[in-house]
């Protein structure tokens, strides 16, 4: 029989377990080792049937052991001194709390997904993931953090294959009232609640629910409520599902109904308004939107409102390519706002402008998130440095004028949460060599550019190490394959090989990720008859393991995910080969550490950061990986391998994936699985060790989230603060006006006249030469602009590369014609082919870069040609 009426059932513990409901509310359990240690004594078979979530764990317990527990001398201590630990992390101060500076009293971080832990399935991949490594990071540095999100109702799917090796999706409905979340209420109990204006004069709804992430309070807004009509309630139902106006209304949600809820909590609960908004990646872009309408209902115009909202957030792109961004009918982003629908204040053309590709290449009917996040943000940065090149490449139409390398978007190379990822057996090895606290601090602060102490640990702890995480790898895996076979249809009799599949002496290759077309889920397929001999070699076999989801409308991913599939379903390699359905957070816990190698073999650059292969590092996994995203920036012979790419235009799709796919195989063949299975004197693969040794002391520290938080903090956060103190009402109408009167008068702003005190176009080294230059200004003064002198080595084109540039000084007062004259010292600081130009750029105190309003005037083409800029 069917219930016809569903209910979620507390336990009411006794009096002396109380604290037990704070420790399962709080998410730091999820990379507290002694939180979970003290949950799974509660009952060990019920703690791994709730697949390790204090919550679940608690709604199950018989009443009996509660009531025998409650008497239970030695599991009171223990819960005592849990219970302290969690109130000390929580009180005291930590890194955020000594530095000298005046950091921000709060920061707002808006990401359309989370991943803090399976117990709350709120993400779909590596952004989710890396979302909540930032929070439990900023946490443990005690950064005054709030987290924005959505909670949907489904989560994202969860997969299984069919008999055929199709990818199926499964979206279970989660009940709020069992995730580890508590519904934010208002002094008199009744359920806080912010409200979006839709059009036709209706209205979505949407209740806040708070995750405990440490420190952090995570918001996550619900439009399942009552008050709203079934399609409204079914705004949060799945994550990046639906069509474009169900995503629009979902980033409408998380952008401005998210600030909503920042403004509830902070009135709830007296924590410090935010002075600096973070979008993480332009989901959350319209969070802009809702703080420009905020500052023009205090009577500030828009441009000023615009003004003072910039100074204060931070953009964050996480995509390489357009197409991975999100872009709207421009009509149909009109029809939501303006005078019928929300923000009725803003004019509707003053929105569009924002997001609208009004530059060379761009779609001037497509509303861009990016862009608009980008027009939104005084700062902006990738997710490393390679990703930080090709943002500069992509959004430089935002900035004519300029060369790519000066566009004003940063990098922050990403980092993961060293204490959710590290397994257990690693940490214990580390804290045997240098103390507990000191091994907590250094995967958490950070701030150590190598781990020495690796060094001092010895080889056959290191090897032993290594084959017991193996080990562990192999039973994981038998389990779930025995599991996904179970769902394909098979019978429990036809599944005894399942009991020989993977072998814990055996070099074990490790793949995990999503399965966009880029990432290249097949590549190791190219040639079939080679990664056979490689998988079934007599003396050096390796094993894989893979693992994936395809988005749901992506076949061809699907296909790519079946092709794999029916691979590893050969009986002549299905003990070597496995694909593992259902790729979570709880799978990947378990699969990094086990593995030998960490495979990445992405189309270059279209990997912005990616992290598993981080993951891998800091339990001693080797990278093999393409120099795209953070490998690129980091890799070093001593700790992995480098597959050679086939870069270039013209490139054959095909004919590239073959060459780069026979260098892995060359890889694997030459120099991977000889290294492994060597041996020196001591009897132990000691070239290997060394490489994870090296991996460890040299990788681990760079890769951490508390070294990512600590750069944003630094690097981000902190001049964001700055800007936004300075940025009062009457700064940001000055600076608008200062603007408006720039852009109107930059047409009459010229280079006109360029001399220097050199005769020859040949000069030597250390040579100061002195310049003078001749500008009109037109209607605006010295103090409006910067004349720049720009120099350093030329190309064929006379393009100059890895510029120097020194600013030049005004002389005395305007000519009679109202030209101005600037000199100033030109160094030639470099030898062979040598080059240099003029130009003015917009100078304000209040610019966070000298490109912030993409203007600048240079020399016209007859005065380059008169003036022999060029000198050889």
């Amino acid at each position: 029989m069917k219930a016809i009426r569903r209910f979620t059932v507390r336990p009411v513990l006794p009096d002396p377990l109380r604290p037990l409901s704070d420790l399962a509310r709080n998410l730091r359990w999820s990379w507290h080792a002694e939180t979970r240690d003290l949950f799974q004594s509660v009952d060990p078979e019920r703690w791994a049937a709730s697949g390790g979530d204090p919550v679940r764990l608690l709604g199950s317990v018989p009443p009996a052991r509660l009531a025998e527990l409650s008497q239970d001398r030695p599991f009171l201590r223990r819960l005592a001194a849990v219970a302290g630990d969690l109130n000390d992390y929580m009180t005291g101060d930590r890194w955020y709390q000594t530095q000298p500076e005046e950091l921000p009293a709060a920061v707002a971080y808006f990401s359309p997904e989370f991943g803090i832990t399976a117990a709350l399935p709120q993400y779909s991949g590596g952004l989710g993931i890396l979302a909540g490594d930032h929070l439990k990071a900023a946490s443990d540095l005690g950064v005054p953090l709030i987290g924005v999100g959505l909670l949907y109702r489904h989560g994202y799917f969860r997969q299984t294959l069919s008999r055929d090796g199709w990818q199926q999706e499964h979206y279970p409905v989660l009940d709020p009232n069992e995730l580890p979340v508590v519904q934010l209420e208002e002094p008199d109990g009744t359920p806080a609640q912010v409200a979006l204006a839709l059009p036709g004069g209706k209205q979505l709804h949407a209740r806040i629910w708070l995750a405990q992430v440490g420190r952090v309070p995570l918001l996550m807004l619900d439009s399942d409520v009552e008050e709203n009509d079934l399609g409204e309630r079914g705004v949060t139902d799945r994550l990046y599902g639906g069509g474009s106006e169900h995503r629009l209304l979902q980033e409408m949600l998380l952008g401005i109904g998210g600030v909503r809820a920042v403004r509830t909590y902070c009135r709830l609960t007296g924590h410090p308004e935010p002075e600096v908004f973070h979008t993480n990646e332009g989901h959350a872009g319209f969070l802009g939107l809702e703080r420009i309408a905020e500052l023009c209902a205090e009577g500030l115009d828009f441009d000023s409102a615009l003004e003072a909202v910039r100074a204060g957030t931070v953009f964050t792109t996480h995509t390489p390519v357009p197409a991975g961004i999100d872009r709207f009918d421009r009509e149909l982003v009109a029809r939501h706002f303006g005078p019928d629908a929300e923000l009725p204040r803003i004019d509707v053309d003053r929105v569009l402008r924002l997001g609208m590709e009004t530059y060379p290449g761009g779609e001037p009917n497509l509303f861009n998130m990016a862009v608009m996040g980008l027009r939104l943000a005084q700062r902006a940065n990738g997710v490393s440095l390679l990703h930080g090149n090709v943002s500069r490449e992509m959004f430089s139409g935002l900035w004519p004028g300029f060369d790519a390398d000066e566009v004003p978007i940063t990098s922050v190379t990403n980092g993961v949460h060293a204490p959710t990822w590290v397994a257990p057996e690693v940490f214990r090895l580390g804290a045997r060599q240098i103390g507990a606290q000191r091994a907590e601090d250094a995967l958490t602060v950070g701030g150590s550019d190598r781990w020495d102490t690796v060094a001092d640990i010895p080889d056959q702890d290191i090897w032993e190490l290594r084959r017991v995480l193996r080990e562990q790898l192999v039973t994981e895996v038998r389990e779930r394959l025995r599991a996904s076979w179970r769902q394909r249809g098979a019978h429990t009799a036809e599944l005894g090989w399942v009991d020989g599949v993977l072998d814990p002496d055996v070099l074990t290759i490790g793949f995990a990720r999503r399965v966009p077309s880029y990432k290249r889920l097949t590549l190791m397929l190219r040639d079939r008859d080679r990664l056979m001999d490689l998988l079934l070699h007599p003396e050096r076999p390796v094993q894989i393991v893979v693992a994936g989801k395809a988005h749901p409308a992506d076949d061809g991913g699907k296909r790519l995910v079946q092709e794999l599939v029916r691979f590893a379903d050969d009986p002549r390699v299905r003990h070597r080969i496995v694909f593992l359905p259902d790729y979570g957070m709880a799978m990947a816990q378990k699969l990094y550490p086990g593995c030998d190698i960490w495979l990445n073999n992405p189309l270059r650059p279209l990997e912005a950061c990616g992290t598993s292969g981080m993951k891998a590092a800091l339990n001693g996994c080797l990278n093999l990986s393409v120099l795209d995203g953070w490998w690129d920036e980091w890799f070093q012979p001593d700790f992995g391998w480098a597959i050679p790419t086939a870069d270039g235009v013209g490139t054959d799709p095909d004919h590239r994936d073959d060459i780069e796919a026979a260098a892995l195989y060359d890889l694997l063949e030459q120099r991977v699985t000889p290294r492994f299975y060597e041996r020196g004197q001591s009897g132990l693969p000691d070239r290997w060790i060394e490489m994870v040794r090296q991996t460890l002391s040299l990788l681990g520290p760079k890769v951490l989230a508390g070294r990512m938080v600590r750069e944003y903090v630094e690097r981000l956060y902190a001049p964001a603060a700055l800007s936004h103190r300075s940025m009062g009402l009457d700064a940001a109408r000055d600076l608008a006006e200062w603007k408006t009167r720039v852009r109107a008068a930059w047409p009459g702003v010229t280079v006109d006249h360029v001399e220097t005190s050199a005769s020859e176009v040949l000069a030597e080294l250390g040579t100061t030469l002195g310049l003078r230059v001749r500008v009109g200004l037109g209607e605006l003064g010295p103090d409006d602009v910067e004349v720049q002198v720009v120099s350093g080595r030329v190309d064929e084109e006379d393009r100059i590369a890895d510029a120097a540039v020194v600013p030049l000084k005004p002389v005395g007062s305007p000519d009679k014609d109202g030209r101005w004259v600037y000199e100033g010292p030109l160094s030639l600081d470099r030898t062979g082919p040598f080059g240099y130009t003029v130009r003015i750029l917009p100078a304000h105190r209040l610019l966070a870069s000298s490109a912030e309003l993409g203007l600048v005037a240079g020399p016209s083409e007859e005065l380059v040609e008169a003036a022999g800029l060029l000198m050889r």
